[in-house]
């Protein structure tokens, strides 16, 4: 993507006031976009984002530079008033790169750039259709299409020289159901780290139903009874509780400046015996995966918690320096406008050794949580609040009536230890995580889980 004599010649001029370490991070990618309201296009977007990122360090400090020119002479202008922020000695790097090659994990058969914009409107079209069609309560479909094509250098001081191509494709589809002047809405959005051959295998017909399904049930429902009650949370985008409340404290970003509750806890108890976290950005093909990090760094399987043990935490390359530790190639940027901190990828509850009917037959009393929708996370403290966008009553080791309107109120810490069923389900869901380097894509994972007690808020009166 770049020359060699162009990278090691603005590696060098990055490193000419005393830098210790100088990375070249080269993006270009082309994204195609489409979203259909009430069964008509609304917009499409086709276009490419090129860009450089040069990033240096000199200790535990770090300056960032960016720029969408690629000659020689920008490049090193770039590099040089990145360089102007370090203070030091003037000094010279002989590098000697070294282009190596990357295990490919996910492997593309179509990609979604050779097939005709039709046939992916032909698809939206089928989502829409039958998700309309599902019930006459249905007033509103939205399906947006997404795929993008991201190839990736990186090249450092260190001799790291490594190119790599990125191919994800997304599908969403969110219904709302009206009744007597109140709305309720249901969502899915499968994605992965294909071509367009994942919809080949995709039920398209499955996931419009389910938006449409929850959106009507929850129109029809009674609201949620409040309080403090047993949770039984579903698998799949169940585990964004995990993710907000807990992963987002995993994150060195946060725990090398000690803003975590989990900074310097390893070794330490931090969850029921029941539960073994884990990040994992190998798994083939999967939303949140990747060959390399956008360090260059081979994407890790990381061990967070195992058996309520807290083993690890996910660490970037300048956080490393900070905790002297080694990274786990979770260093993760939206796009070259970001220099790369800590992440996630695919990260999950595994799975326990309980069956879902098993955990609904030993709840007396409780709410069942279907599926998530969104929350908001104070990630210093792990206090959580979270909508349930399809929730049920459970009595007496039964699901009941379902109910609306119920959010879930805790804290991650105190979720963790209050986990006493963890469930052999466990599945993925995706979604798009933002952080201080921007909006990545990121599975979310667990099997069913209950939690003994958390607070659930409804609406006042109701028990």
């Amino acid at each position: 993507m770049l020359n060699k004599q162009v990278i090691e010649d603005t590696l060098n001029a990055a490193l000419t006031t005393g830098g210790d370490f100088a990375e070249v991070y080269v993006e270009d990618r082309t994204n195609n976009g489409i979203v259909m309201i009430g069964g008509k296009v609304e917009s499409t977007m086709t276009g490419r984002d090129y860009g450089v990122g040069i990033r240096i360090f000199k200790g535990f400090n770090s300056v960032y530079a960016y720029t969408n020119k690629s000659d020689r002479d920008s490049l090193i202008s770039t590099a040089k008033k990145a360089a102007a922020a370090i203070e030091g000695k003037q000094g010279t790097t002989a590098l000697s790169l070294n282009m190596t090659q990357n295990e490919n994990i996910n492997v593309i058969h179509i990609d979604p750039n050779t097939i005709e914009k039709t046939r992916k409107v032909q698809l939206m079209r089928r989502a829409y259709d039958t998700a309309f069609n599902y019930d006459d309560l249905i007033t509103q479909v939205t399906v947006s299409y997404m795929d993008y094509n991201q190839d990736i250098m990186v090249a450092n001081s260190e001799g790291l020289w490594k190119e790599d191509k990125r191919v994800r494709t997304r599908l969403a589809i969110s219904s709302v159901a009206s009744k007597n002047g109140e709305m309720q809405s249901g969502f899915f959005g499968p994605g992965a780290s294909k071509g367009y051959e994942f919809y080949e295998n995709l039920d398209v017909d499955k996931y419009a139903k389910e938006a449409s399904r929850i959106a009507v049930t929850m129109v029809n429902a009674k609201y949620s009874p409040s309080g403090k009650m047993p949770v039984i949370i579903d698998n799949g985008f169940g585990g964004v509780i995990f993710h907000e409340a807990c992963g987002h404290g995993l994150e060195a970003t946060s725990v090398a400046k000690g803003l975590s509750v989990f900074s310097d806890k390893i070794g330490q108890k931090i969850a029921s015996p029941l539960v073994t976290a884990i990040d994992d950005g190998t798994i083939p093909n999967e939303w949140g995966s990747f060959n390399i990090d956008d360090e260059g760094t081979p994407s890790h399987r990381n061990v967070l918690i195992e058996n309520g043990i807290l083993k690890g935490y996910m660490i970037d390359k300048l956080n490393a320096r900070r905790m002297n530790m080694d990274i786990t190639g979770s260093g993760r940027r939206q796009s070259y406008r970001y220099a790369p901190t800590s992440r996630m990828s695919n990260t999950f509850i595994d799975n326990g050794k309980s069956s879902p009917e098993e955990i609904i037959a030993n709840t007396e009393k409780g709410i069942y949580a279907k599926y998530m929708g969104g929350g908001s996370v104070n990630p210093s403290t792990g206090e959580f609040n979270f909508a349930v966008m399809e929730g049920y009553i459970v009595e007496n080791g039964k699901i009941k009536d379902p109910v609306r309107g119920a959010t879930l109120i805790g804290k991650g810490t105190d979720i963790l230890n209050k986990i006493d069923m963890v469930g052999n389900n466990m599945t993925h869901g995706q979604g798009m995580c933002g952080s201080v380097s921007g909006s990545i894509p990121t599975n979310v994972g667990q099997p069913m889980i209950r939690v003994s007690e958390i607070t659930v808020g409804g609406r006042e009166g109701e028990k």
